[in-house]
């Protein structure tokens, strides 16, 4: 065999040595993943659902009936505990082969730590689509239809089904939604260019018609006039409505759960009506950093697998890195209210700290294989 043909041979082993590294590594970080994100996920529904059970006996609110709501709105929370769930399943997996040796193995053969932690990493890429999927068809339905069902069960208002929405000198405020399509406790306020009250509508009901006209029920108008206010009681009366009709589901939805495209569409209406966007920008911004977060995730816990353990054990150094993550996880969510505070960009405070997670990661692990 001639030396040329036995260095294509040496290649072709070596190819096919790494594919095979890769998908041995993402399958064994991808069962991790969905077994510490099911434990997460399972964790703090069970949470809720203690929370729920002193709701039950109000109404006709059940045991059932927290359990369906518990179910319902399981989905958000996959993404909530996603970025933590890539941490833990990383250092599991990657520590589990440690632990056999199966590292060892492996640099032997000639696959890099760094060629390791990037067949890791390729697994963003497929559960970033599934979770854009989830985020935008499954959550939003599914969060109406929990808030639909815990409205009627329970005889009193819930505070979060509540909205409001400003459009040119007016503001809207709904108190609750008991449909898609229907509104209850509307509350319209009219104001004049400088700033002086021209009316009040308050209506019991309101149905949402798909021309954005909402058709009020048991109205009453306060109007602002030279000698006071003058009321006027209505049986019916139709309300051109400012906020779109096809927004509506939207603002029915907590700003975690409202879907992505819909949210960035939103943002960009409001800023056309020269309208704050602060808080929905956050939440955008949120989910376009997820993918940053779980990489920034992945990386953190190369030096915590990779690094020497003469000092400390591999059991010791995954608690050490599950905690930073937890941490990281804390500073994520203060970060991205500075924003409010100090009148900061949004996609800054959203995506610098996976950023410079993902710098001191980098650094940790040189630092360790030095």
């Amino acid at each position: 065999m001639g030396q040329a043909a036995l260095t294509g041979l040496t290649e072709t082993v070596l190819a096919r040595t790494v594919r095979y590294t890769d998908r041995y590594v993402q399958a064994a970080a991808f069962r991790a993943y969905m077994l510490v994100i099911a434990a997460l996920t399972a964790l703090f529904s069970l949470l809720e659902f203690v929370e729920q059970l002193s709701n039950v006996g109000q109404g006709t609110y059940r045991v059932t009936d927290a359990l369906i709501y518990v179910i319902l709105i399981a989905p958000a929370r996959v993404l909530q505990v996603t970025p933590v769930s890539m941490l833990l399943g990383s250092l599991w997996a990657l520590g589990s082969l440690a632990r056999d040796s199966e590292l060892v193995a492996l640099q032997s053969l000639g696959v890099s730590a760094k060629r390791i932690i990037g067949s890791v990493i390729m697994l963003v890429v497929p559960i970033i689509i599934v979770l854009f999927l989830i985020a935008q068809f499954v959550i939003p339905p599914a969060q109406l239809l929990a808030q639909a069902t815990h409205a009627a069960a329970v005889t009193e208002s819930t505070p979060e089904n509540s909205f409001w929405a400003r459009g040119d000198h007016e503001y809207l405020n709904v108190g609750e939604f008991t449909g898609t399509t229907v509104a209850a406790q509307v509350d319209i306020y009219s104001f004049h260019a400088d700033g002086s009250v021209d009316s009040f509508i308050h209506a019991d009901r309101a149905d949402i018609q798909p021309d954005d006209v909402w058709r009020l029920t048991g109205v009453a108008v306060k109007r602002g006039v030279t000698s006071g206010l003058e009321t006027e009681h209505l049986d019916t009366l139709l309300w051109k409505s400012f906020v779109p009709g096809r927004e509506v589901k939207v603002l029915m939805l907590p700003i975690e759960s409202m879907p992505p495209v819909a949210l960035y569409r939103y943002i960009q209406e409001l800023k056309q009506r020269n309208q704050p966007a602060i808080r929905y920008e956050q939440e955008f911004w949120r989910k376009i950093g997820l993918p940053f977060s779980m990489i920034a995730m992945i990386i953190a816990a190369a030096p915590f697998v990779f690094g020497s353990p003469r000092h400390q054990g591999m059991g010791r150094q995954i608690m050490i890195g599950a905690i930073f993550g937890i941490v990281f996880s804390l500073v994520q969510q203060i970060a991205g209210h500075l924003d409010l505070l100090l009148d900061l960009n949004p996609a800054m405070t959203a995506l610098a700290p996976s950023l410079l997670l993902i710098g001191l990661a980098f650094y940790l692990l040189r630092r360790a294989h030095r």
